[in-house]
């Protein structure tokens, strides 16, 4: 990761910034976007983006596995790892996003409430996720995950930087 010299928020004056909300997906294959997500703690947030053909996206999973609740899966797919991604790769797809030029950045996957947390969510949600992308052969390019500070997440659609912000620092994935 590099840091960066200009505040990311400053950036998104001069873009359009498309916000993903907990538990959403956004695809874009506008060059003057950026998918921003916000509050990632024992979320993920994961982008994926094909510098072929500029399309990409960005997801923001509460959950790893949606078989603990089928019926909000159904309704809710973006809030699952699992389902989740599955509909985001479909997605990319059907744009025309091809699996072996896609770069996967991710961040979160913490534990905000401390290490010893009970559900250790963010910890599963990071395995599911990293099984799930492994299963597809994509391989992820750069992650800023665990700990318990709370991230922020943006993908700049006109090139496939990637940035994080915590604690006040913005990085380059």
């Amino acid at each position: 990761m590099t840091q960066l010299m200009e505040n990311p928020s400053r950036l998104l004056a001069k873009q359009k910034s498309v916000i993903v909300d907990i538990s959403d997906l956004k695809i874009s294959n506008n060059p003057e976007h950026v998918i921003v997500t916000y509050s990632l703690g024992s979320c993920v947030g994961l982008t994926l983006y094909d510098p072929v053909i500029r399309v990409g996206g960005m997801i923001h999973c509460m959950l790893p596995l949606s078989k603990i609740d089928k019926a909000k899966a159904a309704l809710k797919p973006y809030m699952f790892v699992d389902t989740g991604l599955a509909a985001m790769l479909g997605e990319l797809y059907s744009m025309g996003a091809q699996r072996k030029n896609l770069i996967a950045k991710l961040a979160g996957a913490g534990s905000p409430l401390g290490r010893d947390e009970t559900f250790k969510i963010g910890q599963r949600n990071y395995t599911i996720l990293r099984k799930f992308l492994w299963k597809n052969n994509i391989l992820i390019d750069a992650e800023d995950v665990g700990g318990s500070k709370a991230r922020t997440l943006y993908l700049y659609m006109e090139d496939g930087r990637t940035i994080v912000k915590s604690e006040g620092k913005a990085v380059e994935l």
